[in-house]
């Protein structure tokens, strides 16, 4: 698998915003032991030190935990607790932007619901 990094964060949140992603779309599970340091930094080629970055980060944010000598296994209740957070920042951050937008192109919520996406019918 091939990942495109892009310029717009650095590389060690754009990794912990995918281990994220793992988690919230249940394919990291808790208990589940998460890729060596070393093993991420050979397949991504990544330096060691931005894939330790990362999930020390995730390790700040108690979604995973470091086991001395075994690795770093995701955290019970990682993934309803990321799926709270997530809600709360989409409805804070995101979703004003979007229901401004809903509004000033005139849609309603009926419309909304019966279209599929990219206006295919």
């Amino acid at each position: 698998m091939t990942i495109g990094w892009n310029d717009n964060s650095p590389i060690y949140r754009q990794l912990k915003d995918r281990v994220i992603g793992m988690m919230l779309d249940g394919a990291l599970k808790a208990g589940d032991p998460l890729p060596s340091v070393r093993q991420i930094a050979a397949e991504y080629q990544l330096n060691p030190i931005t894939v330790s970055k990362a999930y020390q980060e995730l390790v700040d944010d108690n979604l995973v935990e470091k086991r001395r000598g075994i690795g770093m296994y995701v955290t019970e209740g990682a993934s309803e607790k990321l799926l709270a957070s997530e809600r709360e920042r989409f409805l804070r951050e995101e979703w004003p932007a979007m229901l401004e937008r809903i509004r000033r192109l005139g849609l309603d919520i009926d419309q909304l619901l019966r279209e599929p996406a990219g206006g295919d019918k």
